[in-house]
């Protein structure tokens, strides 16, 4: 019986996963070993695809600069929420595929040679939803560079809050907030990268606080989405409105900033926002309560680690 050859439109059409990626603006096929050399932007279109976050961390950062904190953070399961899984079930789905513990990473590093204190987040990790622990980390990322006085750079990943901790991921929006206003008021400088996508909660709380808000090309920045932002004032609304190039034309984002130069641009940006010394800082900053006593800050006043451990944030 004769062998059937496979036609030439069909071999064309049967691209291994793991060797090609198509682009999803401009349909190109693209080689994963040479996308992944320019930094996972297309080089037909300029796409620019997800980062994780060890991705992220590995190009933003000084060399071997990165000094993880808080590794072993782990929500519970204050609602025992069900859906089409359990939710302890979809996050050690989501740790099992990402080898992370949850949506962000935050510590110190260097960028340019200066310290910084970062945090980050990953889509890929149940699209980067905000819950406690991810709120905690941003928290305590902030509360680290207040107390060492060197500048915050928060990178955000993110569908919003995680609906399966309800209430409690609500409660990150004013948990974050709060600990980024400490920054500002202390003269501590914040800066927000935002990347695609970085909307709900994350966006309404501290991505857009940032002393300076800068954005990957086209990335989608909003609170609500298209449809129900549409639906609300029941009109049409200008093509590409949630899109960074949108935001930057009207005032909500300070730059657009390619991949490739976003190391650069943030070294030169953390060069020029030196923090503000501790005798400078207005007045109004003593007065506020801390907020939230947590015992770690004196430790790292004395640039001493915390001990690790699985620990458990209930909200």
């Amino acid at each position: 019986m004769p062998i059937k050859l496979p036609s030439f439109r069909q071999r064309r059409d049967t691209y291994p996963p793991d060797l090609w990626t198509q682009c999803p603006s401009c349909q190109e096929m693209l080689f994963n070993k040479q996308l992944e050399k320019v930094l996972r932007v297309c080089s037909n279109c300029g796409h620019h695809f997800r980062l994780s976050a060890a991705a992220r961390l590995e190009l933003l950062l000084d060399a071997d600069t990165f000094e993880e904190h808080d590794p072993g953070l782990q929500s519970l399961d204050p609602l025992g929420f069900v859906d089409l899984k359990a939710y302890p079930d979809r996050v050690a789905t989501a740790q099992a595929t990402t080898g992370m513990r949850d949506a962000a990473v935050w510590g110190f590093g260097a960028i340019g040679g200066r310290p910084v204190a970062i945090c980050v987040m990953d889509f890929s990790f149940m699209g980067g939803s905000m819950g406690s622990v991810v709120g905690e980390k941003v928290a305590r990322s902030a509360e680290a560079a207040l107390v060492r006085r060197i500048p915050l750079v928060i990178v955000s990943a993110s569908g919003g809050a995680r609906m399966q901790e309800g209430t409690l991921s609500l409660m990150q929006l004013v948990k974050t907030v709060a600990a980024t206003e400490r920054l500002h008021l202390a003269g501590v400088p914040l800066i927000s990268v935002m990347s695609d996508p970085t909307t709900g909660g994350v966006f309404a709380s501290f991505a857009a606080l940032g002393d300076v808000n800068v954005a990957e090309p086209n990335a989608l920045i909003g609170f609500a989405g298209a449809r129900v932002s549409a639906g609300t004032i029941q009109g049409e609304l200008p093509e590409g409105f949630q899109r960074s190039e949108f935001l930057f034309n009207h005032g909500f984002v300070d730059r657009v900033i390619h991949r490739s130069d976003l190391r650069d641009e943030l070294a030169k940006l953390v060069a020029l926002m030196a923090p503000m010394p501790a005798a400078d800082a207005p007045n109004e900053t003593g007065s506020i309560p801390a907020f939230r006593p947590l015992s770690f800050l004196s430790a790292l006043a004395d640039r001493v680690s915390p001990p690790e451990s699985d620990e458990v944030v209930r909200g």
